[in-house]
């Protein structure tokens, strides 16, 4: 990044620091947003140039992330299976988890605690989900040559969403610790999932028998 563009995200950061912090110690929906900026020392105005509220900062990692798996899961290789392109890319995900730095493990950690303690926070994380959710559907069905509204596609990221999900527990925040257990959680999808499961039944394979009676 150029100068400007460092300097920007220092700004970003040190908002959501500064955010983290106040609703950790005074509680989230104690916290303004004039107080946030007057902890960085910049205007209201140049908090709502970075975000659109304080459950905006709140949710932006949360946001980054989602942003991120879909980025990747759109620069994986066609050649790859849809289930197989969406665990790739969450393994991406993984390795800039495991990967982070000080400063962002502990935000990171801090994200964690207020979500989980602030019932509004964690309905709003579950609504990026699903929202990020219907563009990975969108992306598997171009893959599968489908429409999105299409069972399949729906079905491969439900899959996928399920257990990514289960790796998630309140009690285990460390990232590195998320990462070593979703990445368990994936190979074992990997296994227990038929070969070819989520890929389109292609003109003249055997179609399913009839039960007798």
């Amino acid at each position: 990044m150029g100068l400007r563009e460092r300097k920007k995200q220092r700004t970003r950061d040190a908002l959501i620091d500064a955010a983290l912090d106040l609703f950790l110690t005074k509680g989230y929906e104690a916290t303004t947003v004039d107080q946030i900026a007057a902890e960085v020392e910049v205007s209201p105005r140049t908090f709502f140039r970075y975000f659109a509220s304080k459950e905006d900062v709140a949710l932006s990692l949360t946001a980054d992330e989602q942003r991120l798996l879909l980025a990747e899961l759109a620069a994986r290789p066609e050649s790859e299976s849809p289930f197989t392109a969406l665990c790739q890319a969450m393994r991406s995900l993984l390795r800039i988890l495991r990967e982070a730095d000080d400063a962002e493990a502990g935000r990171y950690l801090r994200c964690q605690k207020v979500v989980h303690s602030t019932p509004a926070l964690l309905a709003g994380t579950m609504r990026l989900i699903k929202e990020n959710e219907r563009r990975m559907v969108a992306e598997v069905a171009r893959r599968l040559g489908a429409e999105p509204c299409d069972l399949q596609p729906q079905f491969v990221v439900a899959v996928f969403v399920s257990v990514a999900l289960a790796c998630f527990d309140e009690r285990t925040q460390d990232p590195a610790v998320l990462a070593r257990r979703l990445e368990d959680l994936l190979a074992l999808a990997e296994r227990s999932l038929c070969p070819g499961w989520d890929q389109p039944v292609r003109s003249g394979a055997a179609e399913p028998v009839a039960a007798p009676g």
